[in-house]
């Protein structure tokens, strides 16, 4: 294993800060009747900007995996210890993930056993596994296994009771009826769950993607050939999924092959940009704000799904906050739209606040 630098990649913190800000601009608009559509997921087949969020974070969890465990195989931990972590910290992360879906009202009843944090944990705990017991090169024809399995039995594998998969129909696939099947509790869509059981088989190929990167990273290299070969391969993966859109259309809700490695590729683009950026040419400081999300990103992520009872709910206050000031926004006469998107940045800097505290008192929330 290559030697890794001392110095941290600001790139990687910046790049998951950008992506927490985006993800809790998204989650939280004034009002859900008024939101632009690039803020909106894709209703089925298709993307918007929106999509981008979560494969991007799982992408950077895996070259966090390729870069942290390095360093601390170096420092001479062994697996077992390792290992201990990676179990423990993925058990914190899912439990988190089902304490943010019953806050605030502890509805057991509705219960949703997945969810982002859920697969986040899931997807973690693979890719660690895997780096910790598995070669490099296992892990990549792994990957690739992954994509072209999910792939065949989406596309052409008879669904019971149901016949040929129609990609276009969410009822009307394996993803839809191991969910509807398997799932215990409530689903997100009432019969299946965008991050329910197999499409958290691709989501880890993503993971799988962004350990690559990883790798191309901790070569012994200049730093602008690692960026070159970077760039390299966030071409190839998004020349891969346009491809493969045309056998298995892009779509965020199944995780489908082409939105994995679609999305592989924007994301490693996008961090080969930003290492050269903040890295090569140092200009990180720019991004100080992005960069406080990034470091305490789950920290920040569940921040905002609590802080919901204060700035959502009439339950604090006696009325609805962002009801409030849509009321005012509607009656001074501007369009609704921006309104809401600017309660949904000033709700980022609400995070931001404490987020920024804990950075300036160098605390860092790692679950």
């Amino acid at each position: 294993m290559a030697s890794i630098e001392n110095k941290r990649l600001h790139a990687l913190d910046i790049l998951r800060g950008l992506t927490i800000i985006l993800m809790i601009v998204v989650n939280s608009p004034g009002s859900w009747s008024h939101v632009y559509a690039p803020l909106l997921h894709a209703d089925w087949n298709g993307i918007t900007p929106t999509d981008y969020v979560f494969p991007s974070f799982l992408f950077i969890v895996g070259v966090s995996i390729a870069l942290s465990f390095s360093k601390q195989k170096e420092q001479g931990k062994s697996r077992s210890e390792m290992t201990q972590k990676v179990l423990i910290r993925s058990l914190k992360i899912y439990v988190v993930g089902v304490f943010l879906w019953l806050w605030p009202s502890f509805n057991f009843e509705g219960i949703r056993w997945v969810g982002v944090l859920p697969r986040i944990a899931f997807v973690f705990l693979a890719c660690a596994l895997l780096f910790l017991y598995t070669s490099r090169k296992v892990q990549l024809y792994l990957g690739i296994a992954l994509l072209l399995f999910y792939w065949i039995v989406m596309a052409y594998v008879p669904v019971p009771g149901i016949g040929s998969p129609d990609l276009s129909v969410p009822e009307k696939n394996w993803a839809h009826y191991l969910d509807n099947l398997l799932l215990p509790g409530r689903l997100w869509k009432h019969t299946w769950d965008p991050e329910g059981i197999l499409s958290t088989l691709p989501a880890i190929a993503t993971g799988i993607m962004g350990m690559m990167a990883g790798y191309i990273l901790l070569k012994k290299k200049e730093l602008s050939h690692r960026i070159n070969q970077l760039f390299f391969f966030g071409f190839l993966l998004l020349l891969l999924g346009d491809v493969m859109q045309w056998f298995f259309p892009l779509n965020k809700n199944l995780w489908s092959s082409s939105f994995s490695l679609f999305m592989g590729g924007v994301t490693a683009l996008g961090l080969a940009a930003a290492v050269y950026i903040f890295d090569l040419k140092d200009s990180q400081y720019r991004f100080k704000f992005a960069h406080v999300f990034g470091i305490n990103s789950i920290f920040s992520y569940a921040l905002s799904s609590l802080l919901t009872v204060v700035f959502y709910s009439s339950k604090w206050w006696g009325f609805a906050l962002n009801q409030e000031f849509m009321g005012l926004w509607d009656r001074i006469g501007l369009p609704l739209k921006l309104g809401s998107l600017l309660y949904a940045l000033c709700y980022v800097v609400v995070i931001w606040i404490p987020t920024y505290y804990l950075f300036k008192k160098k605390i860092f929330i790692k679950l």
